[in-house]
């Protein structure tokens, strides 16, 4: 407790005058009742009531807030000291997005790929065995690429509802959108071509509806071949 104030007025005040005390935590002026120091003075009631004046600052004093720089874009944020102790990683990040996008890139294990791009991956690697086909690929502009052929400096993106919709919200979307340009970009800058194929119309993954999907990417590779 920081009293502002003095014994005698102490003294002479009643049970329910207010007297003035310094938050420890702002140090800003905050009063309390009479009857209340006396409380705290007794032991009857906790010390905090009059160390800080509110439980934001007592919050803040005690448990003083921890700032990371995101993984990922390298913002800093505020993380919980229980988050730091349950990470194994030991990265933190700013928002979810921010956690999807460093995941998508540094992922070992697991795939993200929709049942569309791995049947269109087994057919092409039963129609063109000898073909170097690369699914998923980072490598290329340090950004994925649903199919990339090397040979023929060619690539395919198979974009969903999500890159025409915000279904996830506006924020989401342009993110999306924007992934979606700088990507195109860098293809232009490595000179590649980009072929982007709007499955969006494909509600849920079926054979017979994915064929229009493969055909449109083998009469495109049997055209390069048939060049090169």
């Amino acid at each position: 407790m920081q009293p502002l104030f003095t014994q005698t007025n102490f003294k002479n005040a009643k049970s329910t005058t207010k007297l003035s005390l310094k938050c420890k935590g702002c140090n800003e002026t905050f009063f309390r009742q009479k009857r209340t120091i006396q409380s705290v003075m007794k032991g009857q009631s906790l010390k905090n009531t009059l160390d800080f004046c509110s439980h934001k600052c007592q919050g803040k004093t005690i448990h003083p807030p921890i700032y990371r720089d995101c993984s990922q874009c390298g913002q800093q944020t505020k993380v919980k000291k229980s988050t730091i102790e349950k990470s194994k990683t030991k990265n933190f990040f700013c928002s979810r997005s921010c956690a999807a996008t460093y995941n998508n890139l540094h992922k070992t294990t697991g795939t993200r790929r929709s049942k569309l791009e791995v049947w269109i991956e087994q057919q092409l690697d039963m129609l063109y065995p000898d073909l170097d086909i690369e699914y998923n690929d980072k490598e290329a502009i340090s950004s994925e690429l649903d199919i990339y052929i090397p040979s023929f400096s060619f690539a395919f993106e198979l974009n969903g509802i999500y890159h025409y919709e915000p279904i996830h919200g506006v924020k989401k979307f342009s993110k999306i959108q924007k992934n979606d340009i700088n990507k195109y970009q860098e293809c232009i800058k490595k000179n590649i071509s980009l072929c982007i194929i709007d499955v969006s119309s494909q509600k849920y993954f079926k054979p017979n509806s994915s064929k229009k999907f493969l055909s449109i990417i083998t009469q495109i590779i049997d055209e390069l071949q048939s060049l090169s």
